[in-house]
């Protein structure tokens, strides 16, 4: 998303921005501009919960960046075009305008770089041609050898031994000198750093030649964290805590997001083409906001808000509390009418992008309903988190390594009464709606 449209789109949290803690901070200057790099297929919101953090801590609003990659989906072979799917020249490109466009709004020399997954391929490449401009890069679970090493789909990004990750990998230092590299990783539970093909591909026994340390880097600052997931190896609390340290140079005083009195909401709606994920604004979408009860999920009172999208896919700004849960309606050009159930935002954020399901798939058209349950900052983890939806442990996702992001309910009936799905200690209440008529439930969770 362009910088200018950005602020348009942030300038409306203005009112929250004003009560921010800045017992950290004095004045903006003092903090140092935070890039935040998204992986595959993800988009700007996957860093909401960071940012929080970092605002919460009296970080300055107007310091921290989310970019959002036009085709977050990575080619099948990097050299070879494919419809709505970038290459790393793409992705470098998009990232040092982005950056540009950050160091001449703020007016400051260097940036701070936090990437996640593979926004660290990006992230490194701009280090490498820009370590004049970069204080500090920090790389959270980023398979900077590979998802695998093998022989064969050599021109893939995540092929250890193609010529992508050779040429990053290559020299006896894996960073930029004079630029301070900390990677995060996972103690075996994430997913793309495993040595045997069966999580990944289905093929139990194939030898991904990959080890839990794949993401650390010759000459960088190597933490483990623990038994996070894929995700959490950027998004999650602790490695917030690791992320705070080593850009500001002391631990957070909090980890808790801080909530504010007034919440402002505001993003794009984008979309699912041809079955590859976007972050392509959709024009003519309708964007309907109601406050939910906590306890039903029924829609207390009219819309909050009502919008039909521009060119720019934008479908706010609109003004909440911190306490009331929220469905966002949105039904925009082939896609189905999509339900996307909220637990309530403690904080005002400018990149909540909505991005509605993709066509129901084949085994979902004789349901009466379908809901959905999705984790974007993480994966379900069993028996490592508690996870149900109405009232079961769902058994679409797997036990051992956190693998699965989302779990489908299927309901035989529409039946008035609360579907509720509980992730740990996050709850949310849903209501189903009915598929003949092209509609789908998600229930989106925020932790």
């Amino acid at each position: 998303m362009p910088l200018t449209r950005r602020r348009m789109l942030q300038g409306t949290a203005a009112l929250a921005f004003a009560a921010l803690d800045r017992t950290a901070f004095a004045e903006d200057q003092a903090a140092a501009p935070i890039v935040f790099v998204h992986g595959d297929s993800d988009a700007a919101a996957i860093w909401q919960t960071t940012i929080w953090r970092f605002e919460s801590n009296g970080y300055p609003r107007g310091r921290l960046f989310a970019i959002s990659f036009t085709d977050p989906q990575a080619r099948d072979d990097d050299t070879v075009a494919q419809a709505n799917r970038s290459s790393t020249v793409d992705q470098l490109r998009e990232l040092t305008a982005f950056i540009d466009g950050v160091r001449a709004e703020t007016g400051a020399q260097k940036v701070a770089i936090v990437a996640l997954s593979s926004g660290g391929y990006s992230t490194r490449e701009y280090v490498a041609v820009n370590p004049a401009s970069v204080s500090a890069a920090v790389l959270g679970g980023t398979p900077n050898h590979g998802v695998f090493a093998i022989d064969a789909l050599l021109g893939s990004e995540y092929n250890g031994r193609g010529p992508f990750l050779k040429k990053l990998d290559a020299g006896d230092s894996e960073v930029t000198p004079g630029v301070p590299f900390l990677t995060l990783r996972s103690d075996g539970f994430d997913l793309y750093a495993q040595p045997d093909g069966g999580i990944v591909f289905g093929k139990p026994g194939m030898p991904l030649n990959m080890t839990a340390d794949g993401p650390e880097l010759k000459g960088a600052t190597n933490i483990l964290l623990g038994e996070v997931d894929h995700r959490e190896t950027a998004t999650g609390p602790r490695a917030f805590a690791e992320i705070y340290k080593f850009i500001v140079g002391r631990g957070p005083a909090r980890i808790a997001i801080a909530p504010e009195a007034e919440v402002v909401l505001n993003g794009r709606v984008t979309g699912v083409v041809d079955g590859t994920p976007t972050n392509r604004p959709v024009e003519g979408a309708r964007v309907e906001v109601y406050r939910v009860s906590p306890e039903t999920g029924e829609r207390q009172g009219g819309a909050a808000l009502t919008r039909t999208t521009g060119a720019d896919g934008a479908w706010g700004p609109a003004t909440f509390d911190a306490a009331s849960p929220l469905e966002f309606v949105v039904a925009a050009p082939s896609a189905p009418v999509t339900h996307i159930y909220r637990s309530p935002f403690p904080r005002s954020f400018a990149q909540l992008d909505l991005r509605p399901a993709a066509a129901l798939a084949k085994e979902d058209v004789d349901a009466a309903a379908v809901v959905r349950m999705d984790r974007p900052r993480g994966y379900f983890g069993l028996p490592r988190d508690i996870v149900l939806v109405d009232g079961k442990e769902p058994d679409d996702i797997p036990h051992g390594v956190p693998a699965a992001w989302h779990t489908k309910l299927k309901l035989a009936a529409v039946e008035e009464r609360p579907i509720i799905g509980e992730f740990n200690e996050e709850r949310i209440v849903s209501r189903a709606w009915p598929v003949r008529d092209g509609h789908i439930t998600i229930m989106e969770l925020t932790g």
